[in-house]
């Protein structure tokens, strides 16, 4: 169990980096969507 929850946190780092990555990358998409709405209805 110990050597269980070792590999979970390594992989949690892991994950959170990708998480993180993903975030980012929703965030930008989101904002690019969202100047292009707002200049097509101006």
């Amino acid at each position: 169990m110990m050597s269980m929850g070792g590999s979970k946190r390594r992989m949690a780092s892991k994950g959170l980096g990708g998480v993180l990555k993903q975030q980012r990358a929703r965030i930008y998409i989101i904002k690019r969507c969202v100047v292009m709405l707002l200049c097509w209805h101006e």
